[in-house]
């Protein structure tokens, strides 16, 4: 871990934890595709559902996956699962944000506070916790699918 500037492995961590998601659930790896910053600090990269983390510590931001409705429901196929209602997505987006907070522990380690997990139901839902962090998003493609997290951190 970088004690002054985020390196890209402190990015990574999150795309790991999504796609080791990917590929314990579903037995099907995710793809990372190229990673790009947005123009504009207060863009948003929203899908059909969001999950998000905030952290604080030594870094502050937050962290946010947001997939559409057909790659949870293909999740949710896969799984066995027989209910596709919204509650059932969200569940999914939660699990994938609750497994970027333990990479986010084990990576960061214990000084790093780390919110639970929660899911956004608006773009205005998303917090600016990071002043001055430029969004960097990281397009994954799962089967025929495309999610992204969005990951927004500094310095504190």
């Amino acid at each position: 871990m970088s004690t002054t500037a985020l390196k890209p492995a402190d990015i990574k961590v999150f795309s790991d934890a999504a796609m080791a998601f990917f590929g314990h659930t579903t037995d099907k790896r995710a793809a990372v595709k190229t990673a790009y910053l947005m123009d504009r600090r207060d863009a948003v990269v929203w899908s059909d559902f969001q999950g998000l983390i905030e952290l604080g510590g030594q870094y502050r931001g937050s962290v946010a996956f947001s997939a559409p409705r057909g790659l949870l429901s293909h999740v949710l196929l896969l799984i066995g699962e027989g209910d596709y209602s919204d509650a059932s997505h969200r569940d999914i987006v939660g699990e994938i944000a609750n497994q970027m907070s333990g990479y986010a522990r084990r990576h960061f380690g214990q000084t790093m506070d780390i919110s639970p997990p929660r899911i956004l139901t608006k773009p205005g839902d998303v917090a600016d916790v990071a002043p001055g962090a430029v969004p960097f998003v990281i397009p994954l493609m799962w089967e025929r699918y495309e999610a992204n997290l969005v990951v927004r951190m500094t310095c504190a």
